[in-house]
């Protein structure tokens, strides 16, 4: 019998191809660590069924980012939690990004000026990440801890890039939001807030007017790349009664300035239609 001649060509893939652009043992791994990130502290067997992956298999992740330093552990409390490396990892991407490292001296000088605590945030899909904050010495205040995400539009960062989007971004993001109402005072995605986000276009500045947090208030606006795109915020937030109508024009205009001072220093271009 002749021998059985070899096939040419590349040889066929072990992996299927609805499989080939991930690998599902580093994406779950990556939803454990996002997940213990998001709820701070929380036990093994709440982990599991959050992120709808078996016991033992959780477990198993655990282990391997304790060993690399992405988790960590409280014996006493029985509890999982971020590691240290998470921190270096997440340090790593503040240092490189330049409108975060030139943003910093802002957001001091703007506490200082309106009194208030002062804040810098990044999109991530339908939300906001918040990665950076001064606070203000005032005894009643607003506090978003580092990493804190909150939908765009019931944020004060948030819904000024939103205004700043293109009408498709802006489509996409508002079409991924999960439209919880927060507050009586939420705009979720509609009528309303399309209305809202037209006068946060034509003014430059945001008002979030307790529509995330009862009693709470924040005024907004976003920072720009190169291409004249939203790619991050900056905002000024605290108690409503220190936000008055009377009061927020003045806020506004503080913070728009030091939004256009952040996008001129870090390289960006402000949109034709925003004053200079």
């Amino acid at each position: 019998m002749d021998a059985q001649k070899r096939p040419r060509g590349r040889p066929k893939s072990l992996f299927k191809e609805s499989s080939a652009g991930t690998m599902q043992s580093l994406d779950r791994a990556l939803g454990v660590l996002t997940t213990v990130a998001r709820l701070e502290r929380v036990v093994l067997s709440d982990l599991a069924r959050e992120v709808d992956v078996p016991t033992a298999t959780t477990h198993r992740i655990l282990v391997t980012l304790q060993n690399r330093g992405f988790v960590a552990f409280d014996e006493d409390r029985q509890e999982w939690m971020i590691g240290i490396e998470a921190y270096r990892t997440g340090a790593s991407f503040l240092r490189r990004n330049s409108v975060l490292e030139i943003g910093r001296p802002f957001l001091r000088r703007l506490m200082q000026d309106s009194g208030e605590t002062a804040n810098l945030a990044v999109p991530d899909g339908a939300e906001v990440v918040f990665v950076g904050q001064v606070e203000t010495p005032n005894p009643i205040r607003a506090f978003f801890p580092p990493g804190a995400r909150t939908p765009m539009y019931a944020s004060g960062i948030g819904k000024a890039i939103l205004a700043a989007m293109s009408a498709p971004a802006m489509d996409k993001a508002l079409s991924a939001a999960s439209a919880e109402r927060f507050t009586d005072h939420t705009r979720v995605p509609g009528d309303a807030l399309q209305v809202d986000l037209t006068q946060t276009r034509t003014r430059g500045w945001s008002h979030d007017s307790e529509e995330r947090y009862e009693g709470m208030s924040c005024i907004g606006a976003a920072i720009f790349n190169d291409r004249a795109e939203p790619c991050a915020g900056i905002s000024v937030s605290g108690p409503t009664v220190r936000f008055k109508s009377d009061r927020a024009p003045e806020l506004g205009e503080m913070v728009k300035a030091a939004a256009q001072e952040i996008t001129q220093l870090s390289g960006g271009c402000l949109p034709e239609h925003s004053d200079s």
